[in-house]
């Protein structure tokens, strides 16, 4: 009986993973797999009542778990604690205790939100593009790191660090996808400044070699993050190094209209960690208005990647296309002429399209 660890996390996570949870739940009815679920406190709500924002025992039960699910973490409310605490250790906790050093973050413009872009529709329309971020390396996890005193008052360190090793993993892991798209990589990085991502680039560039079906090109990051807004179609496979990935594909989710709208995946082989991008937004947190399509969307990629049922993956897909198609919308990805509703609202929508 597969088992999925349930990071319900801070502000509007259990909102929208209560909306995930009622999808994996019809798509189990439907195709008889046999789910079984197990909370695992993660984030600010943990250490409010653990002390920690990773509790051994959720750590435990992620790593039985055939895949997490986890909403979202962090707030104000834990902003003055010590870096070691906030909710935001409890992300990366999971991510380095489960060695999940891939993320996939797909952005894809569907067709009845294109009026929701801040951009022209003739920049927008038909995007359909893969950011692949480096997740366990970089400089949110190299050492030394920290704040020290010195003669002068305070001086802040972090340290930007990659292995050979790390970086012909997660290309492998950008080939791989783009031998099953457009057969286009474009890998991201600062050589001509960092020497960390001048390692980047020529690992990447002999790890091609394997891979001669696929197109590899290089881009500045600053390039990379212009392009993004200026021409998002060039792109099919974006490969990044964590921490350019992190600030681009959150870009990227602002060219389909609203960040509540994209799904990702951090992965380790089949095991996986699944959750929309988004924040945690306190602001809205209790309101019913948080958008639970980027975890809907989360929960069709757990199917693809770590269940292997494509025809479930493709049934939650389509069922949130329907929705959107016959004008129904969230706060965040509302506009004139269509029909705004509540976070459940969405939830029975999509359920019913599931149907």
């Amino acid at each position: 009986m597969p088992l999925i660890a349930l990071c319900a996390g801070d502000g509007i996570g259990p909102e929208v993973a209560a909306e995930a949870v009622r999808v994996l739940k019809a798509i189990d009815s439907k195709y008889r797999i046999g789910f079984s679920f197990e909370d695992a406190p993660v984030g600010g709500g943990a250490y409010d009542k653990f002390g920690t924002p990773l509790p051994d025992k959720s750590l435990d039960t992620a790593k039985r778990a055939d895949a997490v699910f986890l909403g979202a973490v962090g707030g104000p409310k834990w902003e003055k604690l010590d870096y070691s605490v906030r909710p935001e250790r409890g992300l990366l906790g999971l991510r380095s205790g489960l060695d999940l050093y891939a993320n996939i973050r797909p952005a894809k413009m569907f067709a009845p939100l294109v009026a929701a872009s801040t951009l022209k529709r003739e920049v927008v329309e038909g995007i359909d593009l893969v950011v692949v971020r480096e997740l366990t390396g970089d400089i949110y996890f190299g050492k030394p790191r920290g704040v020290e005193k010195y003669a002068g008052g305070k001086r802040g360190v972090n340290t930007m660090v990659y292995t050979t090793p790390e970086i012909e993993r997660i290309a492998r892991i950008a080939f791989e996808l783009a031998r099953k798209r457009r057969k286009k990589v474009c890998s991201v990085d600062k050589a001509n400044v960092l020497e960390t991502t001048e390692l980047w680039r020529e690992v990447v560039t002999q790890t091609h070699g394997a891979y001669p079906d696929v197109d590899l090109s290089h881009m500045y990051v600053d390039n990379a993050a212009m392009q993004l807004v200026r021409n998002p179609r060039q792109f099919d496979v974006m490969l990044t190094p964590n921490l350019f990935g992190d600030i681009l594909s959150d870009e990227a989710s602002m060219l389909t209209g609203s960040i509540g709208m994209l799904p990702s995946a951090s992965l380790n082989g089949t095991k996986g960690m699944y959750e929309p991008i988004h924040g945690s937004a306190p602001d809205i947190a209790g309101k019913g208005i948080a958008n639970p399509i980027a975890s809907v969307l989360s929960v069709a990629m757990m199917l693809e990647y770590t269940f292997g049922n494509s025809p479930a993956a493709r049934d939650v897909e389509r069922a949130v296309a329907n929705v959107l198609e016959k004008g129904f919308r969230t706060a965040d990805i509302f506009s004139e002429g269509t029909a705004k509703v509540s976070t459940t609202r969405m939830g029975d929508l999509i359920l019913k399209e599931l149907a």
